[in-house]
């Protein structure tokens, strides 16, 4: 993938302008009425429309700016999709920005973007308002480059924690993965961008991702995977969903009659378009009648054979008219017709940087911290920085969601843009922020590729501060959860050597640790974004109080998991060079995460929802109301400094349901001052109490007696109260 520029320094961003764009010359139209609805404008545009004109509005290109060589349109703005507008009705482009945590290929047209923390270390934080906050960023940045769609949005649940695109998801839990999203969305499309929402359904993995069929029974599959876009979905109302490259079922998810027309369109209420993942469309008149509404990129299915087949009578022209309405109606619905990106701005890094430090502060996990050993204080003599090139920056995830650091890989740099599945370190420097803390102590780097000098350094210090890594990117798996390379030896030999070694993680999603025991503190700060080396010094030395919680179980070990080893990781290619198909039988149904480790009795390193706090806090005085649909609990800050707690709610389910386990069904973030407390009362959704019937096709809530409890984690819930519920 090349781009065609090199990420430029802040300082010369300062000083750029834009060229706008072309844009729709400015005509009265019918439809320009704001008070008519977005369905009934929509439906005037199509009346007015050619046959060729139904046909262009449902493909578009997507390589260009991708691969090089490719023809770029004139009006394209140089991301990853462009679908062309219809000048003459004053329908404008849809210019198409890959942005899972921030803009991707600013560097194209010298631009710069935000990176902000994983979408899976914002899962952490709980803060809806944060997940909006998250979008927020995304959205007036694609608006001032000129782009009026995103293609973020993972709504995909952690079925396989080595998943190489974890880092972009939201989780392992439907709720919270739903919940967060459908905000992050929401927020997005608040700065009339429109938001899409992917990878439907089942791509729980990279390994054999366009060749593998995933196999859950209805179900399950509706109270996981499809409950998580349910949520997100019914939140954000998006303009997109975009189905994936992989087979539900032996039958490709964008081609899948069932997922798209069954459960999305008609259940879900979705009102907005299908878009394909890059490529993965496969046929016409199939994917058509099966509910894709756009092929991306490309007109291969979408573009004369579609015309073919509405001309033959294959495909029902009201067919190619509902995927015309509902793109235009989402164009109308959120403002990108009414009011235009308009690329006249340079992005503010400034106020995208502070936004994304906001976010990392709340994100950073604290999951041990023995003896007290954090916060560190200002007055520590000697400081050794171990690993993970922490003098000079932050890891970020690779693939489509890879944003352009600015001035160049800090690690690499090197004139040009980040090679596809580069390993890119921003320049955020840990070690540089944690100097400004302890301004008097001796602070020393080790690169930690020798773990017997790095252990030496460690002996000669009051603190060792050991930063670990796992590199994740789109396109391939972590074979295991255990840490790449000999961090795992590098982290032993620092602790042998200094009892008072904190570990800070740089990860795409859980990973094992043997050596828990042996340190004193454990950070997860995920990928922490622009401003991740002021946050992790900020959280290190209490400037901030650690409040993320996981969103995802860390399992002591891989032969713990659902599955020990990855579907497909050890097949052999054929004598095409290419994988054979294989099957992803998913036995385990709901039971994802926590729901699998309770159901089955396993410890876990740290279990879902854990973290740890620099106060402390108590629970009590728990009331369930209106027959389950309300609950009401009081928290105390019990300790002497003002922190946020995350209070969560779980619900298990009567006997008839059969699961052996709970389910989280609300939560909240609650800020309190030292020696405060306050009454918390949250409201349950019944459809999060509900078991689906596939005989009824319907969720339904079971008569019996329903067991609510409430505390800081899914295995510490000191209240519970049990209520019963009635048909």
């Amino acid at each position: 993938m090349k781009f065609r520029l090199p990420a430029l320094p802040l300082a010369m961003i300062a000083t750029l302008a834009f060229v706008p764009a072309p844009v729709v010359a400015q005509q009265h139209h019918p439809w320009d009425d704001k008070t008519l609805s977005p369905d009934v404008r929509a439906d005037m545009v199509i009346k007015e429309m050619t046959l060729d004109e139904k046909i262009q509005l449902v493909h578009g290109t997507g390589w260009g700016a991708l691969r090089e060589g490719d023809p770029i349109p004139p009006r394209s703005n140089k991301g990853a999709g462009y679908t062309e507008g219809i000048p003459r009705l004053g329908i404008p482009d849809i210019n198409l920005a890959d942005s899972a945590v921030g803009v991707r290929l600013a560097a194209t047209e010298s631009r710069y973007a935000t990176l902000l923390p994983s979408t899976l270390g914002a899962a952490s934080s709980w803060d809806v308002q944060g997940a909006q906050l998250y979008g927020s960023v995304i959205g007036r940045e694609l608006r001032a480059q000129g782009y009026n769609m995103s293609i973020g949005g993972g709504v995909d649940i952690t079925r396989e924690p080595r998943n190489g695109r974890n880092f972009e998801y939201a989780g392992e839990d439907p709720v919270l993965a739903g919940t967060m999203t459908g905000n992050l969305m929401k927020g997005l499309q608040s700065q009339q961008i429109m938001g899409d929402i992917k990878h439907y359904a089942y791509n729980d993995q990279e390994t054999g991702r366009e060749i593998l069929s995933a196999h859950v029974d209805k179900k399950a599959g509706r109270e996981s995977d499809l409950l998580a876009f349910q949520i997100a979905i019914g939140i954000a109302q998006p303009a997109g969903v975009m189905c994936s490259y992989n087979r539900v079922d032996s039958v490709y998810a964008c081609e899948n009659d069932y997922l798209l027309n069954d459960v999305l369109k008609k259940d879900f209420g979705f009102k907005g378009w299908v878009l394909s993942d890059w490529e993965a469309t496969h046929s016409t008149v199939k994917a058509a009648l099966a509910g894709l509404d756009m092929e991306m990129p490309g007109l291969d299915y979408f573009g004369a054979p579609l015309k073919q087949a509405v001309e033959k009578g294959e495909v029902p022209l009201s067919r190619v008219e509902d995927m015309d309405h509902r793109i235009l109606r989402s164009m109308f619905a959120v403002g990108v017709v009414d009011n235009p990106p308009m690329p006249r701005s340079v992005v503010d890094p400034f106020k995208g940087l502070e936004d994304a430090q906001h976010i990392e502060e709340e994100s950073i996990v604290l999951l041990k911290n023995a003896n007290g050993a954090l916060p560190l204080k200002s007055t520590v003599r000697s400081v050794a920085i171990i690993g993970s090139h922490a003098d000079k920056g932050i890891l970020s995830g690779g693939g489509s969601a890879q944003v352009d650091p600015p001035g160049g890989n800090v690690i690499d740099p090197r004139p040009g843009e980040p090679k596809w599945q580069e390993t890119v370190y921003f320049p955020s420097s840990p070690m540089k922020y944690i100097r400004k803390q302890a301004p008097e102590a001796k602070i020393e780097f080790n690169e930690g590729t020798d773990a017997a000098s790095a252990a030496a350094l460690a002996k000669s210090s009051d603190v060792a501060i050991v930063f670990v890594n796992q590199v994740m990117h789109e396109g391939e798996d972590a074979k295991t959860l255990s840490l790449p390379g000999n961090q795992d030896e590098l982290v032993s030999a620092v602790a042998a050597a200094n009892p008072h070694t904190i570990v800070v993680l740089e990860t795409g999603g859980p990973v094992t640790m043997p050596w828990a025991e042996k340190v004193e503190g454990i950070l997860s700060t995920w990928y922490p974004g622009i401003g991740g080396g002021e946050a992790i010094a900020n959280v290190l030395f209490g400037t901030v109080n650690p409040s993320g919680k996981l969103p995802v179980t860390f399992a002591k070990r891989d032969a713990d998991l659902p599955h020990p080893e990855i579907a497909g990781m050890n097949l052999k290619e054929g004598p095409d060079h290419k994988l054979p198909p294989f099957d992803v039988n998913y036995t385990e149904g709901a039971k994802v995460g926590y729901k699998w480790y309770e159901s089955q009795h396993i410890q876990p390193l740290f279990p879902f929802g854990f973290g740890l706090s620099y106060t402390t806090y108590a629970y009590s005085d728990l009331k369930v109301k209106e027959g389950g649909k309300e609950v009401s609990f009081s928290i105390k800050n019990t300790g002497s400094r003002a922190g946020a707690e995350i209070a969560e709610v779980y619900g298990a389910l009567p006997k008839a349901a059969g699961e052996a386990y709970k389910r989280l069904v609300a939560f909240d973030r609650v800020d309190l001052a030292p020696g405060e407390s306050k009454t918390v009362t949250l409201k349950i959704d019944p459809l999060y109490l509900s078991v689906f019937l596939v005989d009824k096709d319907a969720f339904e809530l079971l008569p019996g007696e329903y067991r609510l409890t409430v505390g800081p984690s899914s295995d510490k819930t000191p209240l519970e109260q049990t209520v019963s519920i009635r048909k």
